[in-house]
């Protein structure tokens, strides 16, 4: 019986969902924004926030030790000790946040963007959006045929 077990499944075995699990943290921090499925990116983001609070230990060997548990690439590890643990110096939580941004197509699972706070990648604008509607109607418009 699963009774007061409230980890999320991610309909997979457990030894999947915790590889994937560290892939989508690896790439969080490697990346600082990543688009996946609404609840695999609630259970990520307990987890990278928890990855970017070990990195800003004191004592730095124990550090990426325990960092390298989360994470499969190394630079993933040094981003979170040299970059994020100091542009997070005076946060104590919070470090990343889940926007929806709508369905996916092909099954209609809600989708929903994991980000960094204060992360150097810029959000898509209303501007970009824009100018990418009136380059469609460009191509669209048909251009005359000559006469042969």
């Amino acid at each position: 019986m699963r009774h007061q077990n409230h980890s999320k499944r991610l309909a997979r075995k457990p030894y999947q969902s915790r590889l994937m699990v560290k892939n989508m943290v690896t790439s969080v921090l490697l990346y600082e924004r990543i688009r996946t499925t609404k609840k695999r990116a609630q259970v990520i983001k307990g987890v990278v926030d928890h990855v970017i609070t070990i990195g800003k230990d004191k004592q730095k060997d124990r550090a990426i030790r325990r960092i390298n548990q989360y994470v499969f690439d190394q630079n993933a590890c040094r981003k979170v000790m040299e970059v994020l643990a100091k542009r997070y110096e005076s946060r104590t939580s919070g470090f990343s946040r889940v926007v929806p941004v709508g369905t996916r197509g092909g099954d209609g699972a809600l989708l929903a963007d994991l980000i960094l706070i204060d992360a150097a990648v810029p959000l898509e604008t209303e501007e970009k959006k824009v100018a990418a509607v009136s380059s469609k109607k460009a191509l669209s418009k048909k251009v005359p045929a000559k006469p042969l």
